[in-house]
């Protein structure tokens, strides 16, 4: 009897995993996309010439699943655990949380194969919640020479101003931070995140901008262009959702920071005003850097931080949480409820029932495991301080990356939860649950002319 030969075997194997894959629902295929990921990183940075030090299997777990979801979560400092193998593994998993699953294989395929195919596109207008109206394929390109463009310029603004603070490995430094600030990963090669820069204006202003531009999606990015070159005449609804959220957002916690937060008083003004926006952009836009420690904010403040890091960044970007435009659809609905009006409109547009349903089932979703997830660190990690707790697990489904210093501190099995936590942040919290689900339906198609959530 004759054994078949090897090469024969792996191709059987690879289009059984591909039958497999076809019938597997967006969402499903979504978490497999990304567990494939974390599992890969997961196994680079556990080899030996990865580290620096030694690191545990778990904590190599958890540094792998932080940069892919692009949350920033860290148990052990990067900096100084991981050697440049390591970092590179690191900011590879970043980049590929950051783009989204299937994005640069959808690029590649799509000038080889000259086109998508019916699985890929679904899933990549599920993963970025695209509308009708835009193309998946021509999106896709959009996003990837838009990412790389926008990377590449943040690193060399970073290069000269980080050579001229003296920053070790400047040019490492620079793209290594780039790349992470886009993405919303708050990964940072400094032990302190960027403490030391917070009288630095120009190091505030590159990492804030790449972060805003990351976290406020790449569809208004493609709206805005379009806009630009006249194909047409007016943002869209979602655009401008996203757009005056985020700005609201951005001014109205920068004050409240400004006036309130006891630990910026002695600032000088100027000063004081960075570090107040840089703050509330960094839990708004979910990227998790710092230039004052979180930990000694003034409870208040937390409270504000909590909202910022519930409602999270915008839909089809890089960063995480409920989305602004789910929070402009659950506004919407309060309002209208409040008024006694039978329709739910936002800025003067009737928002349709399939997206408040989006919307609350989100909130819904979002609360129910934050529930069961702090019941079972404080279950775990019951000697650690509720606010920090809870402060933790709203960061790690936000994929924010903010810590009040606790993360090192948790169990394992506390560790494990936040892995949880993380995963269903990049996944997208509805989607998650959705994949957990026993059944492989596709989603109707949505209508494209009224709010993306």
């Amino acid at each position: 009897m004759t054994t078949p030969h090897v090469p024969g075997k792996i191709l059987k194997g690879w289009a059984r995993w591909r039958s497999i894959l076809m019938h597997l629902s967006p969402p499903k295929l979504l978490l497999v996309g990304y567990l494939s990921y974390m599992l890969i990183g997961w196994a680079l940075l556990c080899l030996p010439f990865a580290q620096q030090v030694p690191v545990a299997a778990l904590d190599a777990l958890f540094i792998a699943t932080s940069a892919v979801s692009t949350t920033g979560l860290v148990s052990v400092d990067p900096g100084s655990s991981f050697s440049l193998f390591g970092e590179i593994v690191i900011l590879f998993l970043i980049q590929m949380g950051g783009l989204g699953y299937m994005t640069i294989g959808s690029f590649v395929i799509m000038h080889l194969a000259q086109g998508f195919d019916r699985v890929r596109r679904t899933t990549t207008k599920h993963a970025f919640n695209l509308p009708d109206t835009i193309d998946p394929a021509q999106f896709v390109k959009a996003v990837v020479i838009f990412t790389f463009a926008v990377e590449a310029i943040g690193a060399i603004l970073l290069y000269f101003l980080f050579l001229e603070a003296g920053v070790d490995r400047a040019a490492w430094s620079a793209i290594f931070h780039s790349v992470s600030a886009f993405a919303t990963a708050g990964f940072s090669l400094n032990s302190n995140s960027f403490e030391d820069f917070v009288a630095n204006p120009g190091v505030n202003i590159v990492i804030s901008t790449l972060s805003i531009l990351g976290a406020m999606g790449f569809l208004i990015v493609v709206d805005f262009w379009r806009n630009m070159t006249g194909r047409n005449r007016h943002l869209g609804f979602t655009s401008k959702v996203i757009w005056r959220i985020t700005l609201s957002f951005l001014i109205v916690g920068t004050l409240v920071l400004f006036v309130v937060e006891p630990s910026y008083q002695e600032m000088p003004a100027d000063e004081r005003l960075m570090a107040s926006f840089f703050q509330v952009m960094t839990a708004s836009t979910t990227v998790g850097f710092n230039t004052t420690p979180t930990s000694a904010l003034a409870p208040a403040i937390i409270v504000v931080m909590f909202f910022l890091m519930i409602v999270g960044a915008s839909p089809a970007g890089t960063g995480g949480g409920l989305k602004t435009t789910s929070f402009a659809a659950l506004v919407g609905l309060v309002r209208s409820t409040l008024k006694g009006r039978d329709r739910i409109r936002y800025f003067k547009r009737e928002i349709p029932l399939e997206r408040l349903q989006t919307a609350t089932a989100s909130l819904t979703y979002y609360v129910g495991l934050l529930f069961v997830a702090t019941f079972l660190l404080f279950l775990t990690d019951s000697s650690l301080p509720f606010d920090k707790v809870f402060f933790e697990a709203i960061s790690a489904m936000g994929t924010v990356g903010l810590s009040m210093g606790i993360t090192g501190d948790l169990t394992e099995v506390g560790k494990l939860v936040i892995i949880v936590l993380m995963t269903a942040g990049r996944v997208g919290i509805l989607t998650f649950g959705m994949a957990l689900a026993a059944h492989d339906e596709t989603r109707d198609e949505e209508e494209d002319n009224d709010l993306v959530l």
